[in-house]
């Protein structure tokens, strides 16, 4: 998903209402925490100050969760502080499916999610912002077709794709922020609670990271 450094995104209204409240939680992230962070504001910063496309690729084992998470709110993120030209994408080790209880969570921050095909690793169209293509969501290996093969920061979501993967091919960096995995808590009373518990967490931290990128007219 691309931005267009003329256009300006009006964001869902929903999702305007939930980075409100988020934004005010930069200051409880960690210390340690930002020093990883700021290396990937770093690489967007680079790549913005050069006018050149940035690409972030979110990884974790099975393309289910986290990633996705880390995929949308950097997209939202993006289009929020107005930073052209990025591309998000996500991508696992393994091929399984975008997990419905990650897509309920993403609905209930306000993401407009929609099930374009079937079988067991559908399609789904996600929307942001009015008059912004959809983002096409479903589970995949980091190196499919469909990501890209060279100059993208790799964003390493978990800390078993963090292990598998010491090097990942056509990165031009790679950083590794591990979340806990909110597929611990499925099927307990717990589950909704953890699953939006780390949705709020990824969107913090991401929008974290694009609150840091000076935009270059």
């Amino acid at each position: 998903m691309s931005n267009d450094p003329d256009k300006k995104v009006v964001l869902n209204s929903s999702l305007v209402t939930y980075i409100n409240g988020i934004k005010q939680d930069f200051s409880k992230i960690p210390q340690d925490r930002k020093v990883e962070l700021d290396k990937i504001a770093e690489f967007i910063q680079l790549k913005v100050n050069a006018k050149e496309p940035v690409q972030l690729t979110y990884i974790c084992t099975h393309n289910s969760r986290r990633s996705h998470f880390g995929q949308l709110w950097a997209a939202t993120a993006a289009a929020y502080y107005g930073v052209p030209r990025v591309k998000t994408f996500s991508g696992g080790t393994e091929v399984s499916a975008f997990n419905e209880r990650a897509i309920a969570a993403c609905k209930r921050a306000g993401f407009d999610i929609a099930k374009a095909s079937e079988g067991p690793n559908p399609l789904y169209a996600v929307n942001y912002a009015a008059g912004v293509e959809p983002i096409k969501a479903f589970s995949k290996k980091y190196d499919d077709a469909s990501n890209p093969q060279s100059n993208f920061l790799a964003i390493m979501t978990c800390s078993q794709a963090d292990k598998a993967c010491p090097i990942v091919k056509g990165a031009a960096v790679r950083v590794a922020t591990p979340y806990d995995d909110p597929k611990a808590f499925d099927g307990t009373a717990q589950e909704t609670a953890k699953y939006d518990e780390r949705c709020k967490q990824i969107a913090t931290e991401t929008f974290y990271v694009f609150s840091k990128v000076k935009v270059v007219i």
